[in-house]
């Protein structure tokens, strides 16, 4: 292979030039010099005529090469497909009408020696498309489409937060406890200082602790970790919206969600009714609100709630087909017997207000309803999208809610969280009433791009290492 150049000065984009010379007639040639770089995805040797479609970032554009004009012409005819080429020539239309760059000169950037698969068809294959990326990149426009949108879905948040007032800010990957969600975390080893730490599973304290320090709205786009299943919604890492608002409670931040949602769909899916998974989903606020326990009594055809006899809410779980652990009281019982029973069939968009205390060790308090906490979860096409309370600001209550975690992870409990000091000294300084809120930004990809597999919006998604 020769050597390739350092560099290549391109003057235009493919899309541009389909914008700008889209009224040149079939035919025409301009004086325009352009150069334009990117892969070839096709050639069409025709004799003395070579013909190419070079795609970019942005698109892409024909290359029309001629044996008296085209330096190297027999090479160029025989590049191959996914060749790395930096053309320069004027812009003309073909007499069929396509829009080209005639090939005065040419370089090869780089030379590509594996196969893109298929021409007409791409990459099908799942595990390929999945492990070897760069290749489905530029083999299926489609996937190109799907990690664009994601980026376009962070950069409106930030924006839409900034204008809210919302500070940005970055809090630790590596903890001295886990802490802050229920979820089995990734073990490491810091060898300075001799001690094991955890990859994150939610930055929450870390956030309302700048809260108690005077940061009256802030967020952050978080990559998290959670040692847990593979699933087509769950993967190892992924990233959360993470927010936190002073003087404000979970009533609050449902308005804030369903203006956030449907503004996100609004802008880049061109309205607040979409197609999911071949259903029809209106984003339109106001969402519906209803509480846990109305939609499982909706669905069961009777009243149950946490104050329902553990008797009949381990009869009804029974009867769902889950096994409940002897430990479960009323709260954790009804959780389950939603999840099994109800969410699934949620299409929504809904808001599942009041959640029981006993799986809510962050939140605070119902204020009509010791049992209960306001939190609630947003459910669209039957999963979650987030999560929000109120949050805990008694640092005795949260002492004591945090020791029970303590108890049911010494009793087994890997999910359970552990006793964080440094956030409970963090609230005896005092924290104001405060909202919080995490959004799963995967899946709220998942759902602006209709696709029903969370590896589709990872760019690399985790795998099993190839043997």
């Amino acid at each position: 292979m020769a050597e390739v150049p350092y560099s290549f000065e391109r003057t235009a984009g493919a899309a541009e030039l389909q914008d700008r010379y889209r009224d040149l007639a079939a035919g025409a040639e301009t004086e325009d010099v352009v150069a334009v770089a990117g892969r070839v995805m096709l050639v069409r040797p025709q004799g003395r005529l070579a013909f190419a479609t070079l795609r970019d970032w942005t698109g892409q554009i024909q290359l029309f090469a001629l044996h008296k004009i085209t330096p190297a012409f027999e090479d160029f005819a025989r590049l191959s497909l996914g060749d790395w080429v930096g053309v320069a020539g004027p812009v003309v239309r073909t007499r069929k009408g396509e829009l080209s760059v005639q090939v005065q000169r040419w370089e090869l950037l780089a030379e590509a020696r594996r196969g893109f698969g298929d021409k007409w068809k791409g990459v099908t294959d799942v595990e390929t498309r999945f492990r070897q990326r760069e290749v489905d990149l530029w083999a299926n426009e489609r996937t190109r489409q799907i990690l664009a949108l994601r980026s376009a879905v962070v950069r409106s948040l930030r924006r839409r937060l900034d204008d809210l007032g919302f500070v940005e800010v970055e809090t630790p990957v590596l903890h001295v406890i886990p802490g802050g969600a229920h979820a089995r975390p990734f073990v490491t080893h810091h060898n300075a200082l001799d001690i094991d730490l955890y990859l994150r599973i939610a930055p929450e304290l870390y956030l309302k602790r700048l809260v108690v320090g005077g940061f009256e709205k802030v967020f952050e786009i978080a990559r998290v970790f959670r040692n847990e299943g593979l699933s087509v919604r769950h993967n190892p890492e992924f990233t959360m919206l993470e927010l936190y608002q002073a003087y404000a409670d979970y009533g609050d931040f449902t308005v804030l969600v369903e203006q956030l949602v449907a503004g996100l769909a609004d802008e880049l899916c061109g309205t607040t009714v979409i197609d999911y998974q071949g259903r029809t989903l209106d984003l339109t606020p106001p969402w519906r609100r209803a509480t846990m326990a109305s939609l499982v009594s909706e669905v069961l055809g009777a009243p149950l709630d946490v104050h329902s006899p553990v008797e009949e809410l381990r009869r009804r779980l029974a009867a769902a087909g889950v096994d409940a652990d002897p430990s479960w009281g009323a709260g954790k019982l009804l959780l389950e017997l939603y999840e099994k029973t109800t969410e699934p069939g949620l299409w929504g968009p809904v808001f599942v207000m009041d959640y029981p205390a006993e799986v809510s060790p962050l939140a605070r308090r119902h204020r009509s309803d010791p049992d209960l906490v306001e939190r609630f979860e947003p459910v669209v096409a039957g999963r979650e999208l987030g999560n929000a309370f109120s949050e805990l600001v008694d640092p005795d209550d949260q002492r004591a809610r945090f020791e029970a975690q303590a108890a049911a992870r010494a009793a087994g409990d890997d999910e359970a969280m552990a006793v964080d000091e440094d956030y409970l000294r963090a609230l005896e300084y005092g924290l104001p009433p405060t909202a919080g809120l995490g959004i799963g930004i995967d899946r709220l990809v998942m759902l602006l791009a209709d696709v029903g597999n969370i590896r589709e919006v990872i760019a690399f998604p985790t795998m099993r290492p190839e043997r």
